[in-house]
């Protein structure tokens, strides 16, 4: 009850109580010392204590193993929530490996229609996303969408978030039609099912608006992102973390626009959330450090701006894997103002950190490569290395020109790029 209201200490201390109490009186391997450790694990991983987490799951899966027959559905549930936990810190790998050792239980264990087979097949295709593994994530979420929609009434809302998981895909694809049409329904079971200031409703509100910004509709992007921070409002307290990503997307529609002032205002509002509501190493303070940083950037303060990107680095650099592609990311702003500064080789040497990350994390045509060698290319033209600029900025075209439809605005800008270079040889 108590980590259900946020009561993170009393509800540790009222498990662990729970604990000693059962390792006294039960055999080591018993199923209640296994749900015992589960339980702390779970409050654990609501902190965002990933390690104690790890540590408290993997003892109670230690003797689910021992106590249980193999493919007991809590043996699955184990494997599941590691994996949960895996995803988290962003070692998809494990997390992919977790998922499947509990998928394989449940697919032996339980009816092809069961919701815990959903969740698997859920689980598994956010993996996938994550992986920017599209086609896969598509198929894992729409067999986890066949079952929900024979399991469950029309109007449930677990449709909806089968709907909002295959919306978020296409949209990643850059299909935003698809997108849309997925959200839609997800905002049409919301709309009925639930009251008007309900914060799924705001979801619902806030992915619509996230499709339209990346339409660069930017009227109706700010008018669903307006109506989701309404419903924050009223729904949740004035330090809400998700009151804070409200202000975060507003401001990622004005920055989009140019309007970076008022951008900067909207950052600077969910700041102030996260750094009330968060400890000082959470990801979404990077986030924001690192969103204030771009606008600073973009208004030519640099040294401001390098200044909030060193606070998301140091964040990140502690919290991520080295190869995390965040990371590849925050290089490449930190570049972005090095290159304001005319420091080209400052600029160089982050954008190769930013580009060595996404070569090792990244399939070989994805967008962000592109971008990384057309940045590469560009610093090498503003450094009058108009030979060494021309490969790199052909590299990013091909990615692009895969990836992209043929009138993509990123297109043009790099075929003109290198006929801009190609003058200059």
């Amino acid at each position: 009850m108590y980590d259900n209201m946020g009561e993170y200490s009393r509800a540790l201390s009222y498990y662990e109580k729970t604990l000693d109490i059962h390792q006294k009186a039960l055999p080591p391997n018993h199923p209640d010392l296994a749900s015992d450790y589960n339980d702390i694990g779970a409050v654990h991983y609501k902190m965002g204590e990933y390690p104690k987490v790890l540590s408290y799951y993997e003892r109670s899966l230690e003797i689910r193993r021992i106590a249980l027959p193999p493919n007991h559905p809590d043996l699955a549930t184990s494997y599941n929530n590691i994996g949960e936990v895996y995803k988290d810190m962003g070692n998809r790998s494990k997390a992919l490996e977790f998922y499947e050792k509990a998928l394989k239980i449940r697919e032996k264990a339980l009816p092809p229609n069961h919701p815990d087979l959903a969740t698997s097949y859920n689980n598994i295709g956010e993996v996938y996303k994550n992986m920017d593994d599209y086609s896969k994530a598509l198929e894992f979420y729409e067999k986890a969408l066949k079952i929900i929609e024979k399991a469950l009434p029309p109007n449930h809302l677990d449709l909806a978030i089968s709907y909002g998981n295959i919306g978020l895909v296409y949209n990643n694809m850059n299909d935003y039609s698809k997108a849309l049409e997925f959200y839609k329904k997800a905002r049409k079971i919301r709309e009925e099912a639930l009251p008007p200031n309900h914060p799924d409703l705001a979801i619902s509100y806030r992915n619509i608006g996230l499709v339209y910004n990346n339409m660069n509709d930017y009227s109706k992007a700010l008018e669903f992102y307006k109506k989701a921070h309404q419903i924050y409002e009223k729904a949740l307290s004035s330090n809400h973390p998700d009151l804070a990503t409200s202000y975060n997307n507003i401001g990622g529609v004005y920055k989009d626009m140019g309007d970076y002032p008022k951008a900067l205002e909207f950052y600077e509002k969910a700041l102030k959330i996260r750094e009330k509501a968060l400890p000082s190493d959470h990801s979404d303070l990077a986030i924001s450090y690192d969103n204030i940083g771009l606008v600073l950037s973009n208004m030519d303060d640099y040294s401001k701006a390098l200044e909030f990107y060193e606070k998301a680095l140091k964040i990140r650099e502690k919290a991520l894997p080295p190869n995390h592609p965040d990371l590849a990311t925050l290089y490449n702003n930190i570049a972005g103002v090095y290159r304001g500064m005319n420091d080209y080789t400052k600029t160089l040497q982050f954008l190769e950190k930013a580009h060595k990350i996404r070569e090792k994390a990244l399939p070989p045509n994805h967008p962000d490569l592109a971008g990384s060698y057309n940045n590469i290319g560009m610093t090498y033209a503003s450094k009058g290395d108009y030979s060494k600029a021309l490969s790199f900025l052909e590299k990013a075209l091909v990615i692009l020109q895969k990836t992209l439809p043929p009138k993509h605005p990123s297109i043009k800008t790099v075929t003109d790029a290198i006929d801009y270079v190609k003058k200059k040889i």
